[in-house]
C-alpha cells in the first residue's frame, strides 16, 4: 500500500490507491482543513509535496484555478482533496492552526 507522510507532524500512514490526501487526512485524524468538503471548491486543504510529485494524480483544470489564488502557492502546491495517491508521497500542511 502506498504511504503518506504529513508534515510538519512527521506522521505517515497507508493510503488505498486512489484515494484522495484529505480521505487519508481525515480517516487518520490529521488536521487537514477541508471547508467545502472536499469539492474543489475552496483551497483549505492545500498542501505542499515536498516529495513524490508522480505518485500523485495529474492535477486538472479546477485544481489548478484554485491553486493560482492562493498567496505563495508553490509549483508543488496540491489541493488535498483532488491529489490521488498512487504511491509514496510526503505533504507538508499548509495551513495548520489557520482558520480558514
Amino acid at each position: 500500500m502506498p504511504k503518506v507522510t504529513f508534515l510538519p507532524m512527521n506522521q505517515t500512514f497507508e493510503a488505498r490507491e486512489g484515494e484522495s490526501l484529505l480521505d487519508v487526512a481525515i480517516n487518520n485524524d490529521v488536521p487537514l482543513q477541508h471547508a467545502c468538503g472536499g469539492f474543489c471548491a475552496c483551497t483549505t486543504c492545500h498542501v505542499e509535496v515536498k516529495s513524490g510529485d508522480s505518485s500523485l494524480s495529474p492535477m486538472e483544470e479546477d485544481e489548478e484555478e484554485r491553486l493560482c489564488r492562493v498567496d505563495g502557492a508553490s509549483l508543488h502546491a496540491r489541493l488535498g482533496c483532488q491529489a490521488k495517491v498512487h504511491g509514496d508521497v510526503v505533504v507538508e500542511i499548509q495551513n495548520i492552526g489557520q482558520g480558514h
